[in-house]
């Protein structure tokens, strides 16, 4: 099983270690291989294909990162490894590829993607994903359907919640994860601090920041959370 303090021990990637998909694009095999060479963990996205392969894809259509059109939903898992990314020599990576290339070299931490009516399909097909994977990994998602439904199938794989939020509504939402049982949470960096990231700490669940990408935001991690999800600086350099 993967040891908790492994996931927080360095900063997350966002997706990698892109370039603002200048040239390295997001959640691609280049992201990916520039965060090992500096040891950083990667934090990655997964959408669902048609055929239900876990597909390594932030957005649920196509045309932002790939300029085609329709949701990825739609294509079966080796049409959409036909497509390129941002016009680059990097396709869109199916998990097992991804876990392949980083080999328990780094952390990476999957969050799910909410896929609607097929989430327990997304989570069933992560689960099969990951076992067995021996390097350090977890799983994380919004959606608490999607957080359930990989629970129920008892992996031992770490899974966190992802949130933002400070209204009393929004903490309140939250806090059934909580007492379903998550071993850590990624939040919102701009939300800090509240009430319910100092709930969970007290718990002694590591909280994970997301998206930090100035001095500010990494001062409020280093007072109020674990480690932080970056992009766009070099955080060892901060």
């Amino acid at each position: 099983m993967t040891d908790i303090a492994s996931l927080t021990a360095r900063p997350i990637a966002h997706r990698g270690l892109h370039d603002d998909n200048r040239t390295r694009w997001e959640n691609t095999a280049s992201a990916f291989r520039a965060a090992i060479a500096d040891g950083f963990g990667i934090e990655l996205d997964v959408q669902l294909s048609a055929d239900s392969v876990a597909m390594v894809f932030h957005d649920a259509e196509l045309d932002r990162l790939t300029g085609e059109k329709g949701p990825v939903a739609d294509r079966c898992a080796d049409e959409l490894r036909d497509l390129a990314v941002g016009g680059t020599e990097d396709r869109i990576m199916t998990l097992v590829e991804t876990l392949d290339l980083v080999d328990g070299t780094v952390p990476v931490i999957i969050e799910m993607k909410d896929n609607g009516a097929r989430n327990g399909d997304l989570a069933r097909a992560v689960a099969r994903d990951v076992a067995g994977y021996r390097g350090p990994v977890a799983i994380m998602s919004f959606e608490h359907a999607l957080l359930d439904a990989f629970r129920a199938m008892e992996t031992g794989v770490p899974l966190g919640l992802t949130a933002s939020g400070i209204s009393n509504a929004a903490l309140a939402e939250h806090r059934p994860q909580v007492e379903a049982g998550i071993d850590f949470v990624s939040y919102q960096v701009a939300a800090l601090p509240n009430a319910f990231v100092a709930e969970v700490r007290a718990r002694g669940l590591p909280v994970i920041t997301w998206t930090v990408r100035t001095p500010e935001q990494v001062a409020l991690t280093r007072a109020h959370a674990d480690q932080m999800t970056f992009e766009g600086f070099d955080p060892d350099a901060a």
